[in-house]
């Protein structure tokens, strides 16, 4: 028996099946391309290849895409993406007081005091802390990113580069080009650069103390992960699964809410890999609110409603699946 944890995210869609001692078993990282319903149904279509429905204990929802993807596969809890990484985080290293992760589009610090989530930060107004930042300049320079950070530990002395705004980063980056400067030193300074963009926003005024984790898809890259250890003159681990933490805090909140209600599971089975999706909004005009509702359709049946305030349409839902 396994949970699984799906973790819907703008550039990313995580799965990941979870046994009862919390081992994960099997992940799957999708690009979610804007798609983050076809990106679902590929990931089940391979885990269908497997797996059966009865293995299935729970299931958990996460992420950006966190609404949509709870009703598409029946999710038994629904949780943002500060809670998931804390959970799985805390079950990786019990003492962790601090979380640093960072994704494709935005990025975060969660501040976690015994066990305890306290504080925390997201940015998801300027690429230049994020991955999209290093994932184009690996293209300006030729390089494939999964050996961008091998590059930066070759530097000697890495060029000093504007890091506070994304295209301030890439302009000057040019000019460091243009002066000569070596590929290495430069690849050095732009993980630098990463790095003092987030402490001085994401992470501004946030107390950071040991012991610390660093996630999310950029963790991969080791000369992020030496910049991070330079600057805040501590050791900072990264986990096995860091990728795919969001996705493991999701399972493991969906097994907890199921033995704490001691109830079978929501999850409607890997057969929605084949049906029809699509989605649909409209404005209420119920109330003063006129909320911007969506609509989920499964082949070409409403099945679930998000964005309501007052509940109104997705208790319609509800009442229809109680009679």
């Amino acid at each position: 028996m396994y949970t699984l944890g799906v973790d819907v995210g703008s550039v990313s869609t995580n799965m990941v099946l979870v046994d009862y001692s919390g081992r994960v078993v099997e992940k799957h990282y999708i690009r979610t391309k804007g798609r983050p319903m076809e990106a679902v149904q590929a990931g089940f279509a391979m885990l269908r290849e497997k797996y059966h429905d009865r293995q299935i204990m729970a299931v958990g929802a996460t992420g950006s895409g966190r609404a949509i993807a709870a009703i598409q596969i029946g999710a038994d809890i629904v949780k943002n993406e500060i809670t998931a990484h804390a959970v799985a985080s805390i079950s990786t290293m019990p003492d962790v007081k601090t979380i640093l992760e960072i994704g494709g589009q935005d990025s975060k610090i969660i501040i976690i005091r015994n066990g305890v989530v306290t504080d925390f930060a997201m940015n998801t107004v300027c690429a230049a802390g994020t991955g999209s930042f290093l994932d184009r300049q690996a293209e300006r320079l030729d390089i494939p990113i999964e050996e961008f950070g091998e590059f930066a530990l070759k530097a000697t002395v890495p060029v000093r580069i504007a890091g506070r705004c994304a295209v301030f980063a890439e302009s000057d980056m040019i000019h460091k080009q243009q002066l000569g400067y070596n590929t290495c030193d430069i690849i050095g300074g732009l993980c630098d650069a990463l790095v003092r963009n987030y402490l001085s926003n994401v992470a501004k005024g946030k107390e950071i103390l040991p012991a610390v984790i660093f996630q999310g898809g950029v963790a991969a890259n080791r000369g992020i992960h030496r910049a991070f250890e330079t600057a805040l003159q501590m050791p900072i681990t990264i986990p096995q699964h860091h990728e795919v933490m969001g996705a493991i805090g999701a399972a493991i909140l969906a097994r907890e809410k199921i033995q704490q209600e001691d109830r079978t599971t929501k999850f409607k089975g890997f057969s929605v890999s084949t049906s029809a999706f699509q989605s649909k909004s409209f404005i209420c005009n119920g109330c003063t609110n006129q909320c911007e509702v969506v609509s989920v359709m499964e082949n070409q049946k409403a099945v679930g409603f998000f964005g309501d305030r007052c509940e109104k349409w997705r208790n319609k839902v509800s009442a229809r699946a109680l009679n």
